[in-house]
């Protein structure tokens, strides 16, 4: 064999093997996101799940909703995650395309010896005049009264809550505001607030973690937390006055009736819900995306993440105590993928 065959035999060799580096290195698309904590627990499952059936490594970095927020404005990762929707001016002016991903329950949380998971009930009213420094021993009298045959312990009340900004924190400072007078007019909602009382914590991990830690504590975390940690978790009186414990079918009813199509960019907050099963702090987390992506492959990876999370795992979900997104909302936010998010030439990146 002459030298000219052989060194073209190995030019078209080499050229084979980058070809398919190219095309491996073109499949390996991985993708960063960073926001809502209340979402972490079903990301990492998504995540874990999703890495086997496509091959693509999503990393989510569980800093909070407004961290999040921040990272996806600057263009630091390839999507964010926040439990407070964006308002529709905020959404244009970062050209943002916003839609929701899961649906989840905030619980309070209590660490009281002797008290079992589902044993303390609470209506809203209480709850709030415990968070503002009114009530401050377990015993106190509408305590009492809301809980009659509990043993309630003389044990003085440790506060605790967000020390970042979060979406769980809007949700729930949301709910407080929506049932007292009094916390809508001195504290109001937001995903930072001025609180009258109590100690913070970085995350639902941090609420969850010195809740754990401090006898008397109450905090307020998503559920899958409360779960996974072996929470002593509390009822609630929901807005139709009736005592609900916190369950997906729980966030499903108070989610039934919301209008997702009839609000521009899905901006719903769902908590204080009426209905004889709503829980009433439920919350919807809502993804961020550019509406125009610099990065088409990176930002098709990312749809086909969600898309996957809708289609194949409601069970990952439901294990989680999460609720699912009904078909026809996820179809209406795929159409809404199709004619909003488009390349840097503006052609559509879905279908």
């Amino acid at each position: 064999m002459s030298r000219t065959v052989v060194r073209t035999l190995r030019q078209a060799a080499f050229g084979t093997l980058a070809i398919l580096a190219m095309a491996g290195s073109a499949q390996a698309v991985d993708i960063t996101g960073a926001g809502s904590t209340f979402v972490y627990p079903i990301m990492a499952k998504w995540a874990e799940a999703y890495k086997v059936a496509a091959g693509t490594s999503t990393n989510y970095q569980s800093v909070g909703s407004g961290a999040g927020i921040k990272q996806i404005k600057a263009n630091t990762v390839d999507f964010g995650a926040s439990d407070k929707p964006l308002p529709p001016d905020d959404i244009k002016a970062s050209g943002f395309v916003q839609f929701p991903a899961v649906i989840g329950g905030i619980v309070p949380v209590v660490n009281l010896p002797g008290i079992n998971p589902g044993e303390l009930v609470l209506d809203g009213k209480t709850l709030a005049d415990i968070y503002a420094g009114v009530i401050t021993t377990w015993n106190d009298p509408a305590l009492v009264k809301a809980n009659p045959g509990v043993k309630l312990p003389n044990t003085p009340i440790t506060v605790v809550h967000r020390s970042d900004g979060s979406g769980t924190t809007f949700n729930f400072t949301y709910y407080l505001a929506a049932v007292n007078a009094d916390w809508q007019a001195k504290v109001g909602a937001d995903t930072a607030v001025e609180w009258p009382a109590g100690v913070g914590g970085k995350g639902n991990e941090g609420v969850a973690a010195l809740t754990a830690q401090t006898t008397g504590a109450i905090g307020y975390v998503e559920y899958a937390y409360a779960l996974q940690n072996k929470m002593t978790y509390t009822k609630m009186v929901n807005f139709d006055g009736l005592i609900v414990e916190p369950s997906a079918a729980n966030f499903q009813a108070a989610a039934a009736n919301a209008d997702w199509k009839s609000v521009p960019n899905y901006r719903l907050v769902l908590a204080n819900q009426p209905g004889k099963n709503s829980w009433p702090m439920t919350a919807a987390v809502s993804i961020l995306i550019y509406a125009k992506q610099d990065k088409p492959a990176v930002g098709k990876e990312v749809l086909k993440f969600f898309d996957w999370a809708y289609h194949n795992g409601q069970q990952l979900a439901g294990d989680l105590q999460y609720v699912p997104l009904p078909d026809n909302l996820v179809k209406l936010i795929e159409a809404s993928w199709a004619s909003d998010v488009k390349d840097a030439d503006g052609k559509p990146l879905w279908p």
